[in-house]
């Protein structure tokens, strides 16, 4: 891994509409269905005015790794990705608990966990949600690069009230 850290899907919350289409084609990606319960990211709506859609931030020594009981998830080193194996996963919810993040589902049929794999059977290396998203919220991007983002919107706000203060 790079001294950055793992590249994972994040939303800008000031972007997002809720539109849900990053859910609808991630479905259709990996599973062939409109389906949103079958989507690897989700669109979470907080009463009245932020959306924002979460997937796998891909953590370091990830949590949800280390909370399989049946050893049925794996990191690879290379990329970060979240590895399930379906032959092992029972379902039994200890990986989606562990998650910091609400990242990893369930699927609704087959009871396997299911979590974001950046569309890594597509050769382009671009998630589907981040290339269809139409207000542009969603971006590939990793810890270092999102710590500064925040950093610099932090500032443009404290600018921005010491110039509307008196």
């Amino acid at each position: 891994m790079s001294r950055t850290g793992f590249m994972f899907v994040a939303a800008d919350p000031e972007k997002c509409v809720g539109c849900r289409i990053c859910e609808y084609i991630c479905s259709l990606e990996k599973s062939g269905t409109f389906n949103p319960l079958r989507s690897r990211i989700r669109v979470v709506r907080i009463y009245p005015d932020v959306n924002l859609s979460i997937a796998c931030r891909l953590c370091e020594d990830a949590p949800c790794v280390k909370a399989c009981p049946r050893d049925a998830l794996a990191q690879s080193e290379e990329t970060g990705i979240i590895i399930v194996d379906e032959d092992k996963c029972n379902g039994c919810g200890w990986c989606i608990e562990a998650c910091d993040f609400g990242a990893l589902m369930l699927d609704p049929d087959k009871k396997i966990v299911m979590v974001c794999d950046l569309c890594s059977h597509r050769s382009d290396k671009k998630p589907q949600c981040v290339e269809w998203c139409p207000e542009e919220a969603l971006s590939l991007t990793n810890r270092v690069i999102l710590a500064q983002k925040a950093r610099v919107s932090a500032i443009e706000k404290l600018f921005k009230a010491k110039i509307e203060t008196p």
